[in-house]
């Protein structure tokens, strides 16, 4: 077991599959402990024998996270279980339903922004309070390489990844004194189970994607994880307020 995280106690939410569950499984490698959080109760099990494969202590905590309550209850059970939160990835998110702007639901609109972006300023919220109280801490928000450029027929998804990089900004401004630190990252095409079921129901969907990525390639999600694993560790001590890029080139194209 290598070291970069070790001792370090960590929340993950949207860990029960995708790029939580890889990021989880990162983490433990790395000598966290963790809790994990997700509303996939049926996945955990799977999750939670991984992690401890990989060396991890970890518990699992049905959490909503966008309803504040159970959120406050998944920080306090990281400070209860480990005495600290150290750091954070606020995982979970959605693509959401596509269409044209002008012919959207209000409902879709509002749950997608509910979960990728009300979510992460609830999970914030309450983990900087708890970071900010021992002087130190790194949170990871995941956004996606759509915070940077237009995805036309997914403008809810679109929409809440861009505020979630104007979010992580402005945190990360706040709150560099009081040794905090706040990034994003912004992942390109990954191979998980929620794109693979968009690429199921649209069979032109995974061509698209290929065509616009220079490698030719899906990411894999334990390719994202380990840009997760830096940004919390002390490697990247002053690294803050940015928005990485783990996208295989494809918005530089």
């Amino acid at each position: 077991m290598s070291s970069l995280l070790a001792g370090k106690a960590a929340l993950i939410t949207g860990a029960a599959s995708g790029i939580g569950r890889a990021t989880a499984i990162a983490f433990a490698r790395e000598g966290a402990r963790l809790i994990c959080v997700d509303i996939q109760d049926e996945l955990a099990d799977g999750m939670l024998a991984e992690v401890r494969d990989a060396g991890g202590e970890v518990d699992y905590v049905h959490t909503d996270v966008t309803d504040e309550p159970q959120v406050a209850a998944a920080v306090e059970a990281v400070m209860s279980r480990y005495g600290a939160l150290d750091c954070a990835v606020n995982n979970a998110g959605t693509t959401g339903n596509g269409g044209l702007v002008q012919d959207l639901s209000v409902e879709d609109w509002t749950r997608t922004l509910s979960i990728n972006l009300t979510s992460v300023f609830l999970c914030m919220k309450h983990e900087l309070r708890a970071m900010q109280k021992r002087g130190s801490g790194a949170i990871v928000n995941m956004a996606s390489g759509a915070g940077l450029i237009a995805v036309p027929g997914l403008s809810p998804y679109a929409a809440s990844k861009h505020a979630v990089l104007g979010l992580t900004k402005t945190a990360a401004v706040e709150n560099a004194r009081n040794g905090v630190r706040v990034n994003a990252i912004c992942p390109g095409s990954t191979d998980t189970p929620m794109l693979r079921d968009a690429m199921d129901r649209d069979p032109r969907l995974e061509k698209l994607i290929l065509a616009s990525t220079p490698g030719g390639r899906l990411g894999m999600a334990d390719e994202i994880a380990e840009a997760a694993v830096f940004l919390c560790s002390d490697r990247a001590s002053f690294v803050n307020g940015e928005s990485m890029l783990v996208d295989g080139g494809a918005v530089a194209r």
